[in-house]
């Protein structure tokens, strides 16, 4: 061996001899921080990367021999994490399938409100007569997702709403309203008595009086339940407040003819909401804005109101449409003229 090698040798024991004993002191200097610490220290994502760059080199048996904060496993994971993320496409990575479109949502979620008794399949039939395959997942996904049970469930839940939408063509309302009259001895006060049908809001001005009585009241439904011409053919519920004046035997009547009449609980208005309305519009468009001189002036003011209700007035609880229109269609082209009633207080164009 030359003096040359064998100088290197010396150096590089003496080397490798400094290395292991700055390795031991770090190893001790690190035991002492752990005791002070009393805790296993927590790392951050920067810090598993640097020591996982470092500890793989060293390998699996080096680390077991040196690493005295972690465990080789837990190192070499960190360091699998690390190509892992490298790799990792899942921020380019496109979205699954595709929600279902707001176009086939809505028709599903209609026909499943307003049919509680269809189920996923009577669905899909029905959105199939109008040219849209959906399949039988997707719509209970959609109903899912929109919080609607299924079928079974969905029928037994019928709302009051829907009970009277199902019972509207048997079903009418009744009410009083008052007008005050000047006649020869003053101010009279007179009743008002009609009768509504809910389904078409066709209104029935069943008598003027000014102090209705029992006998007049017995007569009246009669007149209603009159078999050939009477208003209230073919409907099977009346609706009425607590008046004193639908008396026991008015109620009789009634039940004698097939209508059964119901009384609404106390101080509930809203319950004959479509009746209570009707004597807000015609009070406000004509009866508070006009003096009647005599019963003869108010009779003909409601019978004009009527008529104006029935044939020109739209409505907006019927799709903004007209009870008994005079026209089907209105032409295109042609002078546009206005109908007057009461001096101008109704008007109607065509």
């Amino acid at each position: 061996m030359t003096p040359l090698r064998f100088l290197l040798v010396c150096v590089a024991g003496w080397m490798n001899h400094r290395q292991q004993l700055v390795i031991e002191y770090l190893q001790e200097e690190i035991r002492v921080l752990q005791e002070q610490l009393a805790k296993r220290p927590r790392f951050n994502e920067d810090q598993r990367c640097r020591l996982a760059a470092k500890g793989r080199p060293i390998g699996r048996k080096g680390l077991a021999r040196f690493a005295s904060i972690i465990t080789p496993d837990t190192l070499l994971a960190w360091h699998r994490r690390l190509i892992a993320k490298k790799y990792d496409s899942s921020k380019k990575r496109k979205l699954g399938r595709p929600p279902t479109r707001m176009d086939i949502r809505e028709p599903v979620l209609r026909r499943a409100r307003e049919n509680r008794s269809w189920g996923y399949t009577r669905i899909q039939g029905a959105l199939a007569n109008l040219r849209h395959e959906v399949g039988r997942s997707t719509i209970a996904n959609i109903l899912h997702q929109a919080g609607l049970d299924p079928a079974p469930e969905r029928r037994k839940e019928m709302t009051w709403k829907e009970f009277l939408r199902a019972h509207w063509s048997t079903m009418a309302a009744t009410d009083f309203f008052t007008v005050e009259v000047w006649t020869s001895v003053g101010l009279v006060r007179h009743h008002v008595l009609f009768v509504m049908r809910l389904m078409t809001r066709e209104v029935h001005i069943a008598g003027i009086i000014p102090e209705p009585c029992e006998t007049w009241m017995l007569q009246t439904a009669r007149n209603l339940t009159d078999a050939c011409d009477g208003f209230l053919r073919g409907n099977r519920f009346l609706i009425h407040d607590r008046s004193a004046l639908f008396t026991e035997q008015f109620r009789a009547t009634l039940k004698s003819a097939g209508v059964a009449p119901l009384r609404l609980p106390v101080r509930s208005p809203n319950l004959n909401a479509f009746a209570e309305r009707f004597v807000r519009s015609i009070k406000a468009s004509c009866v508070e804005r006009m003096i009647c001189f005599g019963e003869s002036a108010l009779r003909r003011v409601v019978s004009e109101f009527a008529l104006h209700y029935h044939t020109e007035r739209n409505h907006p609880g019927l799709e903004n449409k007209i009870i008994r229109p005079e026209f089907t269609e209105f032409p295109d082209i042609g002078t546009i003229r206005s109908r007057q009633r009461l001096g101008g207080l109704l008007r109607y164009y065509y």
